[in-house]
């Protein structure tokens, strides 16, 4: 290949970079589109704020449909760093993860919180060493807890900064940051403030500045706003204000300020939400639901942090029915893990859906959770699958049924990661021998039966060599 040629090519910064698709208000997914400046000016706030250096080395772990997989990829590139790059569906297996930032000696990663807080359930469990010379780790996509940071420097030496990381995709990455002290009082950490070459703004419903400690709406103005959605000038429009020359998106976050000018997140205007570090219109989900004739009204919600929970109004539908009809229409991480089938929704005195009075999800009662006899696991070895699937579920020894998916009985990605795990040590075998992608090939637990059961079948094992710590080896004076 003439490298040469690339010379040749001029990028201009009004140029569209990359666009990402993000769920939307009216059901329907809107495509962020995000300019060469929008993306350079970031980076460099990056870089500015020192969380991102040429010197560091970089794991690679965000999915591409996380704008944190740019940062990691072509954002590392561009300031110099080295990236470490997994093999296939590596992100998910949490010991092979360990292996690559010892080894690699990794000192930048950028995850969500509750991926990070698995990942240090395990390493504690294993007992494994802390991560001594990652220098920043960044917070992203999700709320950051105290109890999680008190977890995570668990692994980290006391010079590792923890960073708490804010932005919807329209900004770019980012739009504000705040250094965790975790020696101080970590009650209701702040989202912080601004990045370099943002601008961040509260203001009410007529779009005036609010008071210190007076909840309003974040509009991010500055460099990195995006420029508008692709075919959607109409809600383009909407997102888009400009103020005193200006142009600032309107976010739909309500924030306050503090006296120390730190932001402080408090919800949300409508009713999108955060499962996983995933951005979810719930309306989206409600509206690939009333496609269904039978299903006269439905309402979508988050139960627990973990779940999305359907209900529909409907007399001539069944939850499978329901779940396979929204794996032929929504991405996986936007399909409930239970439907609840009501008569009649409940209703409140202006006549609209009474969110409060929706019943409490029992998992341990969903239809997935057979009680038919002919479809109890057959052999002892099924028996040890259905029981570690029942612990990592939390759902009470109920019987699951043998055929049904795992993430159809309730669970989620970070759940699977956690079975898969659950499997390695009990079972005692490695990703090499049977990897996290193969269960999810087959996620069902007649499937999983199979697949360990493999490992008992090769009577022949040869014995595994690996080389010992110098405290461990015996000790010759000769």
């Amino acid at each position: 290949m003439d490298y040469n040629c690339l010379s040749s090519v001029i990028m201009k910064g009004e140029e569209i970079a990359y666009t990402l698709f993000t769920s939307g208000l009216s059901g329907i997914p809107k495509a962020v589109q995000l300019r060469q400046q929008n993306f350079i000016n970031s980076i460099l706030g990056f870089v500015q704020i020192d969380t991102l250096h040429e010197n560091d080395t970089v794991i690679q772990i965000a999915s591409s449909t996380f704008d944190a997989h740019v940062l990691e990829t072509v954002g590392s590139l561009i300031c110099g760093a080295t990236i470490v790059m997994l093999h296939p569906q590596g992100n998910m297996e949490f010991q092979y993860i360990n292996y690559v930032l010892h080894d690699k000696q990794v000192t930048y990663l950028i995850a969500v919180p509750s991926y990070l807080n698995h990942l240090c359930d395990f390493l504690k469990q294993n007992r494994f060493s802390p991560w001594i010379l990652m220098r920043n780790i960044s917070c992203v996509g999700e709320s950051v807890s105290s109890a999680f940071v008190e977890v995570l420097i668990q692994f980290v030496v006391q010079s590792c900064r923890v960073w708490n990381l804010y932005g919807p995709a329209e900004a770019t990455l980012g739009t504000s940051y705040h250094l965790i002290d975790v020696t101080s009082d970590m009650h209701d950490l702040p989202i912080g403030k601004s990045l370099p070459r943002y601008i961040c703004l509260l203001v009410n419903n007529f779009l005036q500045p609010v008071m210190i400690q007076e909840g309003g709406e974040l509009l991010v103005g500055g460099m990195s706003v995006y420029a508008g959605y692709l075919g959607r000038d109409d809600l383009t429009a909407k997102a888009l204000v400009e103020i005193d020359g200006d142009l600032f998106y309107r976010t739909g976050d309500l924030v306050t300020i503090d006296n120390n000018g730190l932001l402080h997140y408090q919800g949300r205007k409508d009713h999108q939400i955060k499962l996983h570090g995933q951005r979810i219109e719930l309306g989206e989900i409600e509206r690939c639901l009333l496609i269904i004739s039978s299903i006269s009204a439905c309402v979508v919600i988050k139960w627990n942090d973990d779940h999305l929970v359907a209900y529909v109004q409907s007399s001539h539908v069944n939850e499978e029915e329901l779940r396979e009809h929204c794996q032929s229409h929504l991405p996986p991480h936007m399909i409930p893990s239970m439907f609840i089938i009501l008569d009649k929704l409940p209703l409140n005195q202006n006549e609209k859906i009474d969110r409060k009075q929706l019943p409490s999800p029992d998992f341990s009662l969903s239809t997935l959770l057979s009680s038919d006899k002919y479809d109890a696991p057959f052999n002892q070895f099924e028996e040890r699958i259905h029981t570690i699937w029942c612990q990592v579920l939390h759902c009470n020894e109920s019987h699951i049924s043998k055929t049904i998916s795992f993430l159809a009985a309730g669970g989620h990605s970070l759940l699977f990661i956690q079975l898969y795990h659950r499997y390695q040590s009990v079972f005692n075998f490695d990703a090499h021998s049977l990897s996290i992608g193969l269960f999810l090939q087959q996620p069902t637990i007649q499937q999983h039966a199979q697949l360990l059961q493999t490992l008992s079948s090769n009577v022949t094992q040869t014995t595994r060599w690996e080389s010992l710590h110098i405290n461990q080896g015996k000790t010759s004076l000769n």
